[in-house]
């Protein structure tokens, strides 16, 4: 299957998206520079947000409240044991991708394996954990209350499917080592052709955002753990099924033609980084930066400048941990340096 033809032409309309997604997540910065127990809450609080929406596109009832409970291990009798048995695998397994992504190869066996954790707890599933399908499916568009309102499409036939997934996968790896196409197309890409196949008996579209999330990490968009993907496809679902049907309905011409899903992606992409970025706003940082870190910044909003060393003195915070701090607010562009050497001093924006 030749994907660079499909991945040519990209009009500049949505290379200015790419350009927008790109500007803010190099302005996210992540990890020991923010402080880590608010990152961690945060953490926390997408995963429920995540789990919940990502199983109730499929047609699952539990809210994020009840997810947030049966996570603290309080009891759930009311729901049916598939959604809660689809929920804690989806929790489980995302939260493993957000702590352990870099130690996740991204291949075929990995794919499969994340599959068979996704759905490690849903006992109608157990028999094709892990393993492509072995009979027809098809893409179904689902209401609110979980049924079934028309056929979208159908996929690739059983028989098929390990080829397609194997030149699928073989030409996605290719092209993250040989980082000559933009990663957000390949991951683009891979997308729609994933959920073409549609590859395992049951799944697929749950397992689709759980791989957006790790390739995103993967491929140095480190801020994918502290906003929803998929609340954001929740809430344009009828979109997300409208650009799918688009592009997949062209897949299997002479002319396959991705721009409609692409256009959709990248536009929950580019609303998911300006997220991000609004964490670090002027209402949040405070909830993001270290109690010395929070000194240093709250100083700052009260003087219209000084040098470190004053810093130093008036919060009684050690020169190094200014300079720190300094830093990390220069990046979130809380600040700005004037001046050089030892007359440098700093302003708030």
């Amino acid at each position: 299957m030749n994907y660079n033809k499909r991945i040519k032409n990209i009009p500049q309309n949505l290379w200015a998206v790419i350009n927008q997604i790109d500007e803010l997540k190099g302005r996210w910065i992540g990890g020991a520079e923010i402080n880590s127990q608010a990152l961690g809450r945060l953490k926390r609080s997408v995963l429920v947000t995540s789990t919940g929406a990502s199983t109730r596109i499929e047609g699952a009832k539990l809210s994020d409240e009840d997810i947030e409970k049966m996570m603290r291990g309080l009891s759930m009798q009311k729901f049916a044991d598939r959604d809660k048995q689809e929920v804690q695998g989806y929790y489980e397994l995302l939260e493993n991708v957000f702590n352990s992504y870099e130690k996740i190869p991204f291949s075929e066996s990995s794919i499969q394996y994340l599959h068979k954790e996704l759905l490690k707890y849903v006992e109608k599933d157990k028999l094709h954990r892990g393993e492509y399908k072995k009979t027809e499916n098809r893409v179904e568009m689902i209401n609110e209350e979980g049924q079934s309102i028309g056929v979208l499409f159908n996929t690739t036939p059983a028989w098929l499917t390990p080829k397609e997934m194997l030149e699928l996968v073989e030409w996605t790896k290719e092209a993250f080592i040989l980082k000559e196409i933009h990663p957000l197309l390949i991951i683009g890409n891979f997308l729609v052709e994933f959920l073409n196949i549609h590859p395992f008996q049951d799944g697929n579209g749950r397992l689709s955002r759980v791989l957006t999330n790790l390739m995103m990490l993967k491929t140095g968009y480190e801020y994918i753990p502290y906003v929803s993907h998929e609340k954001l496809i929740e809430d344009n679902k009828a979109e997300y099924y409208v650009a799918l049907r688009k592009s997949q309905k062209t897949l299997k011409t002479g002319s396959p033609n991705i721009m409609p899903w692409l256009e959709f992606f990248f536009n929950i992409l580019l609303t998911q980084a300006r997220q991000a970025i609004e964490l670090l706003s002027k209402e949040n940082i405070e909830k993001l930066l270290s109690p010395k870190q929070l000194l240093v910044w709250q100083y700052l909003l009260k003087v219209s400048e000084a040098t470190p060393g004053e810093i130093s003195k008036i919060t009684k915070v050690a020169r190094p941990t200014v300079s720190q701090a300094l830093d990390t607010l220069l990046r979130f562009k809380k600040v700005e340096r004037i001046g050089q050497g030892r007359t440098t001093r700093y302003k708030k924006k």
